[in-house]
């Protein structure tokens, strides 16, 4: 995806803060203690995972809890086979397996027909979430998630979950003038898509790193009657530099002011990123508003895997606990 107008500021704050790392580290934070609204809020929480980083983890069941959703991420040349093979090995280790679609890096349909028996046949995926991908040009036919729907593979091989990319600060790769006009109308279509297909529908967003803009994009979904329920990506505790590179790569929003605040304070700055505020922000929305549409977290572990996941066993209580624990 493209970055939004801060690029070049961010750039420059990447820069200085690469410059600053000599400085020695001080002391992370303590976790915060579980709180009944954090706990249930990280109940039933989702993770991405890569094949070449879920190859560095010796053992998911001593990180995650027992069915977690794990979403695979299919980067352009990524091979399928890779693919395949993670989804194989964590579908054997019990969890929820939910492979990435990205429209633009698939062929044709004779291809998406493959990917999918082959999910089937090989790992027994019954989940995936299907958006158009980051790649500026599609190589064949498909060009949206839209598409992929409307092939019907999906409904034909008995697919449980379908998930659907949303975009809580917009995207620019969709909406270059920066509005949510192209977006919106892509949600209403898939959310109204929802009544011709037998799979059940979430909507799956990009990071973003302040409570009160997601709460605010959530609601407005809801007033525009927008029923599927939402998954709020979340990025897991990381590097300050990490974040940024990765925040310029995906073209995060206004909540970038979040980590602009932190490069400016000393104190902060190298200190690790952690979701702490805005989960705990989102966490007391939900507890007092039961029916609110953001039901799940999502993580991107932008840190790493095993970071994320401690990060989370330490602060999700009982329900966060890992496979293994038991």
């Amino acid at each position: 995806m493209t970055a939004g107008p801060d690029r070049p500021a961010l750039v420059k704050m990447k820069d200085k803060i690469m410059a600053l790392l000599n400085f020695r580290k001080k002391e992370a934070p303590a976790p915060m203690l579980p709180t009944p609204e954090v706990e249930a809020f990280l109940t039933d929480y989702s993770i991405e995972v890569m094949p070449r980083t879920a190859e560095k983890v010796e053992n998911f069941r001593d990180l995650l809890p027992k069915n977690t959703r794990v979403y695979i991420a299919h980067i352009e040349g990524t091979p399928i086979d890779d693919m395949v093979a993670t989804a194989s090995r964590l579908n054997a280790d019990g969890f929820r397996v939910m492979p990435h679609f990205p429209a633009r890096i698939i062929k044709d349909k004779a291809t998406l027909a493959d990917w999918i028996a082959r999910y089937q046949g090989e790992a027994d995926v019954k989940q995936a979430l299907l958006l158009a991908g980051g790649v500026t040009d599609p190589v064949g036919a498909f060009d949206s998630s839209m598409q992929l729907m409307e092939t019907g593979l999906f409904d034909e091989a008995g697919f449980e979950r379908l998930h659907v990319a949303g975009h809580p600060e917009g995207n620019r790769d969709i909406d270059a003038d920066g509005s949510m006009t192209n977006v919106s109308a892509a949600l209403r279509w898939k959310n109204d898509f929802q009544s011709r297909t037998d799979a059940k529908m979430a909507i799956a967003t990009q990071f973003a790193f302040e409570a009160d803009p997601i709460i605010k994009w959530a609601d407005g979904l809801a007033a525009e009657g927008i029923t599927l329920p939402i998954h709020i990506g979340i990025a897991g505790p990381a590097k300050l530099q990490t974040l940024i590179k990765f925040a310029i790569a995906c073209g995060v929003g206004p909540s970038i002011k979040v980590l602009q605040r932190r490069a400016m304070d000393v104190t902060k700055l190298l200190l690790p990123y952690e979701p702490t505020d805005v989960i705990t922000a989102l966490a007391a929305h939900k507890a007092a508003n039961p029916e609110f549409n953001i039901t799940h977290a999502h993580f991107f572990p932008l840190g790493g895997i095993k970071t994320n996941a401690n990060w989370a066993i330490e602060n999700g209580g009982t329900p966060a606990q890992p496979a293994n624990a038991a």
